[in-house]
């Protein structure tokens, strides 16, 4: 597991993949003091440019549909406190605390690259916020992708003029309250800091983030239990030699299969039946691990790569170039690469969660696994893993609904202006849920994969796999009758969500996404 980092200093257009991983896990951040140049010469750039009396989209004119509408400059900051007020219409329940914060450091590591128009005021409120864990309310629902994540920034926006509420602690507060009581003012916005707030992707990539961060933890949790159930089964670790996946070339398989080889390495369960073993081949859940999880793997890192460039990139509109005192108009709050790359996200996480499931079904069937069936010693008058296995399959299909693809749809917004849209959010947003469902499913193949083994007493398994079940059974014992068995569910989940399971197997190098 990666050493967690206890603060993060923002180098805008230079912060790692770790780094934002370290943000979402609760490191601390902090904005590098090289920022202050490039922002207080954007901020200049837009005095400049207003002073020449030019109509300017979003600094000066209306949004949207309505840019063609001239705002006199008495309105100015009336026109950025109404677009935040206005486009706060989100719905459905909070986002999670932690992609929030890591929104919040997203939104401020573009503000402070100089291009948005912001003063150093508005990104030192943002900074003070992300200090103070005070995290604005955001509804979950509300955003298409384009023109930006406009209804979920407009909530953190709201916030830093005093307007919503404040997760405090963990409990909601009003912001005004909230800002007080930790000591801050509500910012009177200047031209062009309401819409350079609430337009850009940030909603969207931290959620697509945290999918990114979270299907990283299935994915090596699941190497560990695939492994596991490789042994339950008594099957091979043949496949995984080295020298199969190099004729393939594919990196992502080649380092997965090194790494099932290397969870195995030792194994006595292994050792006992490699030699006169009648079963030519094994069940594809076994046999093509590296195939399917080193796919996986490879379309992880590259959904990592478009990330970690989306992150370190500016996506409001317009942009502002101080050296020519120009505004310029584009497009860059577009999700679509976003929404790709959550596309690719879910995928991927669908597969290792259908991979786990086909295995946990071969482990009950005593056809395919040679082991008593569904893994009790008293099948008929026990059930043994019978339905937690229906509950695999349950969490299977409905993650097979939600992968499909979101980035195909598009509807037209504002009047038509916004005529195709991302659907980066949604898209990004569904992959918490989903790699949750999949928690659920490795929690049922850890279990699985123990008890299988323990059938092959007193052969122990690896050193590295012996250490994971150690772990599982400090908290869940052998199941030798029928007992309540939501319990033993929870406490393997809470192994497999908390990181819990790799870190047992920690003997073992696993592949991450970078």
């Amino acid at each position: 597991m990666e050493r967690k980092m206890n603060c993060v200093m923002l180098r805008p257009a230079d912060v790692s993949l770790g780094e934002w991983r370290a943000i979402y896990r609760g490191a601390d951040v902090r904005l590098g003091p090289a920022s202050n140049a490039a922002i207080e010469q954007s901020a200049a750039a837009v005095e400049r440019i207003l002073a020449r009396g030019e109509p300017v989209y979003g600094i000066n004119t209306g949004f949207g549909k309505l840019a063609s509408v001239r705002i006199e400059a008495a309105d100015l900051q009336t026109l950025q406190r109404n677009i935040v007020l206005s486009h706060a219409a989100g719905v459905g329940e909070p986002s999670p605390i932690p992609v929030i914060r890591l929104m919040l450091a997203l939104k401020l590591a573009s503000l402070a690259q100089g291009a948005s128009g912001v003063r150093p005021a508005t990104t030192a409120l943002l900074e003070a916020m992300l200090a103070k864990d005070l995290t604005p309310v955001v509804p979950a629902q509300g955003s298409v992708g384009a023109s930006g994540d406009l209804a979920p920034l407009a909530h953190m926006a709201a916030t830093m003029i005093g307007v919503g509420e404040i997760f405090v602690g963990g409990a909601r507060r009003p912001a005004r309250d909230a800002l007080a009581e930790a000591g801050l003012a509500p910012l009177t916005l200047g031209p062009k800091e309401g819409l350079a707030l609430l337009n850009g992707t940030q909603f969207s990539t931290a959620n697509a983030l945290a999918g990114l961060f979270e299907a990283e933890l299935l994915f090596q949790t699941a190497l560990v239990t695939g492994a596991l159930s490789t042994e339950a089964a008594k099957g091979s670790d043949t496949p995984f030699d080295h020298r199969i996946h190099a004729l393939r070339r594919h990196t992502g398989q080649i380092q997965t299969a090194d790494a099932l080889r290397s969870l195995m390495a030792g194994s006595a369960i292994r050792a006992s039946h490699l030699k006169d073993d009648e079963r030519v081949q094994d069940p594809y859940c076994l046999r093509c691990q590296p195939q399917v999880m080193g796919a996986a793997l490879d379309i992880l890192r590259q959904a990592a790569t478009t990330l970690a460039t989306e992150a370190n990139g500016v996506s409001d509109n317009p942009l502002i170039f101080p050296k020519t005192d120009e505004a310029l108009s584009g497009g860059n709050f577009h999700a679509e690469p976003v929404a790709f790359a959550a596309d690719m996200i879910a995928l991927a996480i669908c597969e290792i969660g259908s991979l786990s499931e086909r295995r946990i079904a071969m482990l009950v069937d005593p056809a395919l696994s040679g082991l008593p069936a569904f893994l009790t010693p008293k099948p008929g008058l026990n059930s043994g893993f019978m339905i937690p296995q229906v509950t695999a399959a349950a969490l299977v299909s409905e993650n097979k609904q939600k992968a499909y693809p979101a980035s195909v749809d598009s509807i037209p917004t504002s009047a038509n202006q916004e005529d195709h849209v991302s659907m980066a959010a949604h898209g990004a947003r569904r992959l918490l849920g989903m790699a949750e469902n999949v928690v659920g499913v490795l929690g049922i193949e850890l279990l699985a994969g123990a008890q299988g083994c323990d059938f092959h007493a007193p052969l122990a398994s690896s050193s590295a796999l012996e250490a994971v079940r150690a772990r599982l059974r400090a908290q869940v014992p052998y199941l030798s009758d029928d007992r309540h068995f939501h319990p033993d569910m929870q406490a393997a989940n809470d192994l497999v969500r908390s990181g819990d399971v790799i870190a047992a197997a920690d003997a073992v190098a696993l592949p991450d996404v970078g």
